[in-house]
């Protein structure tokens, strides 16, 4: 993904701090485990579990992009054109967006870090998926810049 300088907005949907210290505190924990073995393996395996624990949640790290021309929500794309409508949510109504209201049919990238989502309206008659269902710390900010103008709907 290339993001030029048209680029409008862009967020990065990574785990926050305390996600941070509790995966590192059990990673700390794994010493306990080779510790009655040996003394050198406690202190290298939490390093190498460590190691992958960042790779990992590193990976889980995805971008939501706003250009003057498409949407980006992590490797999925769409031309602004067929956006029809967005909506964000607070943390209460995106838990049941996530929940009992979601479309089996909706694109999801969601992260469980991140409390709050955008709902998009895709209106593209090749698509099957009805909306897409975004996570993002700035649902408001994120619905005002994806919407569609008057002059264009």
């Amino acid at each position: 993904m290339t993001t030029t300088s048209s680029t409008v907005y862009s967020e990065r949907l990574s785990p926050s701090a305390g996600w941070w210290i509790t995966l590192m505190l059990l990673s700390a924990m794994t010493s306990l485990l080779v510790l009655p073995l040996t003394q050198v393996g406690a202190v290298v395996l939490p390093l190498l579990v460590a190691a992958a624990v960042i790779i990992w949640m590193r990976s889980l790290s995805a971008r939501v992009v706003v250009t003057e021309e498409s949407f980006i929500a992590g490797r999925a794309r769409i031309d602004r054109s067929f956006i029809s409508g967005v909506t964000g949510f607070d943390a209460q109504e995106s838990f049941a967006q996530r929940g009992h209201l979601l479309d089996v049919r909706a694109f999801l990238l969601l992260r469980p870090w991140v409390k709050t989502v955008v709902r998009i309206e895709i209106a593209d008659p090749s698509d099957p998926t009805p909306y897409w269902l975004v996570s993002t710390r700035k649902p408001q900010s994120l619905a005002a810049l994806l919407s569609p103008s008057p002059a264009t709907a």
